[in-house]
């Protein structure tokens, strides 16, 4: 029997702020109350800090199988859990690409013996897998990816008689990265005309435009309403994609949902004379303006989620020329930092940021019991002080690919606890090393 006694919490939960003490019995929370008095096996003190549910991020590239030269579930599961996110949901463009149930199969084992925080995998989609894409049982896999543009990984679905066979027929969560490939591939036919091999990292948002994602998306939920699917688009990266999305309802009643990672709220093209191909993914970074629709529509519920799309590469890998060096951006230890930061600016509240990044991907996906500071739900936490700093070095980098955008950057945050399952997994900079991650349940 283990029990864990959190005291002088400011508890961020279902959109209020409020002070009290959390019990935990075992896996789970047994009880909120404004005092409680128990024998318990550990105490912690909050000092007044927010305590709020554990960051779920719905989007990460953790590279295992067969790029672990860049990252395994080990060590990006550690990153995470440095950073306060308690559950991941990992993609399959790895290699061999997760496209078949064995394969699937295979990536739980190995998170269930090297996971530090809880995990799920995403079934992933070809032109010529659909029949062991239906075999994909939703109460233990959090949905089906599919890439409507190329990415890294190479598994691009293009066939309009197997998009259609996808949308019609998967009964559960499609998850879709949209970029028009016939638009990016005329753009960049048209770089290389101007700039040759040596195409500046400027070009990126230009390569890989508006057209291409707007086409992409608007492709995605025409055959979402025709077919009646659940489809939920990662990183919207584009003001002008936002007019397809409905904040007119509640999310537990939509069927179509959007996702905005970290990156594109923090960075513009601006950053790219600084950051280089650091900053390189897809979609891109783009301009300003809409950098400066997205936290907007983020705020007004047109945008659901908040997710990094955590995808390292070797600093070696990112040193190449733009044709060459790979999209993607380390961000899962620094995620809720970023967030933070937009919140000491007075541009969005410690609710609103819980309820993007914890509550939100918890409802969307319909996990079971995850997500909330309840009564009853797993004692997924996270013990913050907004009053200290984190500044970023390669010495608490736990990224394997070890480098970080954000290196010598302070936050004006600090994770000081990390508690999965109702265990203390990271204490002011200490890792317990206990595997205890647990697949991830849904309803579904």
């Amino acid at each position: 029997m283990k029990d864990l006694l959190i005291k002088n919490a400011r508890i961020v939960n279902r959109g209020k702020i409020t002070e009290g003490d959390i019990l935990i019995h075992n896996e789970r929370i047994e009880k909120i109350e404004k005092h409680i008095d128990h024998e318990v096996s550990r105490l912690i003190d909050a000092g007044g800090r927010f305590v709020m549910p554990g960051v779920i991020d719905d989007q990460v590239h953790f590279r295992e199988p067969g790029l672990t030269h860049k990252a395994n579930i080990f060590t990006e599961s550690r990153a995470a859990i440095a950073g306060g996110t308690t559950s991941f949901m990992e993609m399959p463009n790895v290699k061999p690409a997760t496209l078949t149930q064995p394969l699937l199969e295979a990536k739980y084992e190995v998170a269930r013996q090297y996971a530090h925080c809880n995990y799920s995998f995403f079934m992933g989609a070809s032109n010529d897998n659909i029949e062991e894409v239906l075999k994909t049982n939703g109460k233990n896999v959090c949905g089906i990816k599919i890439f409507m543009g190329s990415s890294t990984g190479n598994m691009l679905v293009d066939n309009q008689k197997t998009l259609e066979g996808l949308f019609s027929r998967v009964p559960l969560l499609i998850a879709t990265h949209c970029e028009d490939e016939a638009t990016i591939r005329k753009n960049l036919a048209k770089a290389k005309e101007v700039f040759g091999e040596n195409i500046p990292i400027e070009q990126h948002p230009i390569i890989r435009d508006v057209e291409g994602c707007l086409l992409s998306s608007s492709m995605a939920i025409d055959m979402a309403k025709k077919f009646g699917t659940r489809l939920h688009i990662l990183h919207i990266s584009t003001k002008d994609e936002l007019a397809l999305f409905d904040n007119t309802k509640p999310l537990k009643d939509k069927k179509i949902t959007a996702e905005v990672c970290v990156h594109h709220l923090s960075f513009n093209s601006d950053d790219y004379a600084q950051y280089g191909t650091k900053i390189k993914c897809n979609p891109a970074v783009k301009d300003k303006s809409h950098q400066e629709a997205l936290l907007p529509a983020l705020l007004n519920d047109t945008l659901d989620i908040i997710a990094t799309d955590h995808a390292p590469h070797t600093w070696e890998e990112k040193q190449n020329p733009y044709l060459s060096a790979p999209s993607g951006v380390p961000l899962v230890q620094h995620a809720l930092h970023m967030m933070v930061e937009l919140h000491h600016q007075g541009k969005i509240s410690m609710e609103k940021i819980v309820e993007k990044m914890c509550h939100a991907p918890a409802d969307c996906f319909r996990m079971i019991d995850r997500g909330y500071l309840d009564e009853g739900a797993f004692a997924d936490i996270v013990i913050l002080d907004t009053s200290a700093s984190t500044t970023v070095s390669k010495e608490n980098l736990q990224y394997k690919c070890g480098w970080s955008p954000y290196e010598g950057k302070t936050f004006g945050s600090k994770v000081c606890q990390t508690i999965v399952n109702g265990h203390v997994v990271y204490d002011n900079g200490a890792f317990s090393n206990q595997h205890i991650g647990q697949r991830l349940l849904f309803d579904k």
